[in-house]
């Protein structure tokens, strides 16, 4: 068989195989979360949030909107080193660091329980 042929049919199994896959990923809502960060991140984003009293009477001051807050869970970095993530504790308080839509660095404290996740506080840095 020639190289021809042989590279035709490559083409023509690799094609069909990208389609199906492409057909089973495309209606769900799939995500890869390999690395710790991504997927503190995500359960974070993935539970029902709330705001501590402390973090409601600074997100009322200008310098912070809620934008700023989801941004930071999307795309922040945690701390571990700061965090309090004991194996096997219901409580775990997380520290993320980010940035606000002025390009100004911020610090939130999460605490992650198994139902919710409370933002503690907001630290200017």
């Amino acid at each position: 068989m020639k190289f021809f042929h042989r590279f035709a049919y490559y083409l023509v199994g690799l094609v069909m195989g990208l389609f199906f896959v492409a057909m089973v990923f495309s209606g769900k809502d799939t995500r890869c979360n390999y690395f710790p960060n991504a997927r503190v991140l995500n359960d974070l984003r993935t539970k029902p949030f709330e705001y501590s009293p402390k973090a409601s009477a600074i997100l009322a001051e200008t310098w912070i909107d809620t934008i700023d807050i989801k941004n930071t869970l999307q795309y922040g970095d945690v701390d571990f080193d700061k965090s309090n993530t004991e194996f096997g504790k219901n409580i775990k308080i997380y520290v993320i660091e980010g940035k606000t839509t002025k390009d100004q660095p911020i610090l939130l404290k999460v605490t992650n329980r198994s139902d919710k996740a409370i933002l503690e506080e907001i630290i200017k840095m």
